[in-house]
């Protein structure tokens, strides 16, 4: 090659290189055209022009530059105004899911996200997004909001003349005087056609029915037959049902085999511990019929289930005072009523003619304030105010979260509790529970 063409050649490459480096000197930098991006938009919705600004905001957010966080912005209003056409609503639920992921985000974006689902009446996604944000940000207004709305339940519609306490998943409810079994959310599981049931346990319930005492499983079939002539029995937990035979209560299994021992009365097993009366005393006995407490007092506290032990602790009666005890050492304080300890929270004491709350060391967590008040169970307690009951939560200091709309109300279990209305007695059920947020 001749050494002018070589020149020329080699010219040219620089010129070429000189033009690639003046263009990528003026080019505009990411936050330049995402900037322009976002200003053409927002001219476009200031005349109402979403549909067309959308994908100019969607490119802009795709950049990783400084104006990322007005772009988004300015498309989540743009969805917020197309949402009720087809795709928005997803385009804007997962620009907020991808904006609550990041390790940056803040507690007014979780608040927003809330705030959303709220008004799309999907209280569980606002409970969930709520837990999420607390757990992330610790925030005390995201906490505020998700007490203000945890609580919100549902009326069942169903209305039964008599009920129990729930114990466990399920509850003992009567129509036409006959007694049956529902879930705790009072669905009917077991027809009421039984003159009497116990709890429903291990997968198994003692019923009363023409004069016969036997056993059926959660399908109604007969399982066991007593063949003893028992005239009454109690509550069938941790394998032990009382029976109470020629005048005593004596203990069997589910398979109606007695045991030697006999008592005076008794009540329901719990934990391992029952109360049974002995020589015109109570005290408090375990399976092995070790007693806890010596059967030394004028009563135990039991619920309407003969439950007495709850968080190893105990209340006994001597006089006019109660007294606690915690695995069987008495504590100081007296009290003038009592209940027993539930499966979690505080148990409800009475003193000085009004209730309060203690955890299991006699501090008083929740003041005396309270004309009647059960034991928590799921964090919330049934209190009386007035003639009516409503809930309070472990964490509301002795402020309604349910209102006292009702005439009478039990404890919660599952999400659900049973309370008294102008219908006869219907189940409440926490949304956030029967959503699957849980609780």
């Amino acid at each position: 090659m001749k050494l002018g063409n070589r020149i020329l050649i080699g010219s040219g490459c620089l010129a070429l290189l000189l033009i690639s480096w003046i263009v990528v000197i003026r080019a505009p930098s990411d936050a330049e055209t995402q900037l322009a991006l976002v200003e053409q938009a927002q001219a476009l919705m200031a005349d109402k022009i979403y549909i067309h600004a959308v994908p100019l905001l969607e490119e802009a957010a795709g950049y990783d530059a400084a104006h990322t966080s007005a772009a988004e912005a300015a498309l989540k209003e743009a969805y917020l105004q197309l949402i009720d056409q087809q795709g928005y609503r997803r385009k804007f639920v997962a620009l907020l899911e991808a904006q609550m992921s990041r390790k940056d985000a803040t507690p007014e974006l979780f608040i927003e996200a809330a705030n959303f689902y709220l008004n799309e009446s999907k209280l569980a996604n606002t409970l969930t997004v709520l837990k999420q944000g607390i757990a992330k940000t610790g925030s005390a207004d995201l906490i505020k909001l998700y007490e203000q709305n945890r609580y919100i339940y549902q009326l069942g519609r169903i209305a039964y003349e008599n009920v129990t306490e729930i114990c466990g998943t399920t509850i003992g409810v009567q129509l036409n005087g006959l007694w049956g079994l529902a879930l705790s959310d009072g669905s009917l599981i077991i027809n009421c056609e039984y003159e009497k049931i116990s709890t429903y346990n291990r997968g198994r319930m003692v019923v009363q029915k023409n004069n016969e005492i036997y056993a059926i499983d959660s399908s109604g079939n007969r399982i066991a037959l007593l063949k003893e002539r028992a005239t009454d029995f109690g509550n069938y937990v941790n394998d032990r049902i009382p029976l109470l035979i020629d005048g005593v209560w004596r203990r069997a299994t589910g398979e109606f085999l007695l045991g030697s021992a006999s008592f005076e009365q008794i009540g329901t097993y719990w934990d391992g511990y029952v109360a049974a009366k002995e020589g015109g005393k109570w005290g408090v006995v375990d399976l092995e019929l070790n007693w806890l407490l010596a059967p030394e007092y004028d009563e135990i506290i039991m619920d309407e289930l003969g439950r007495s032990c709850g968080q190893d602790a105990v209340f006994a009666r001597k006089g006019n005072s109660i007294y606690l005890f915690v695995n069987g050492v008495q504590l100081d304080d007296t009290y003038e009523d009592a209940h027993p300890f539930g499966v979690e929270g505080y148990a409800a004491v009475k003193k000085h003619g009004k209730w309060g709350f203690i955890d299991t060391s006699g501090i008083v967590q929740i003041a005396y304030q309270f004309e009647d008040a059960l034991s928590f169970g799921q964090h919330l307690a049934a209190v009386r105010q007035g003639e009516s009951w409503g809930y309070i939560s472990l964490f509301s200091e002795g402020r309604l979260v349910i209102e006292a709309d009702f005439l009478q109300a039990k404890s919660f279990a599952n999400g659900s509790a049973p309370v008294l209305t102008d219908r006869g007695w219907q189940f409440i059920t926490l949304l956030e529970f029967k959503k699957g947020a849980g609780l």
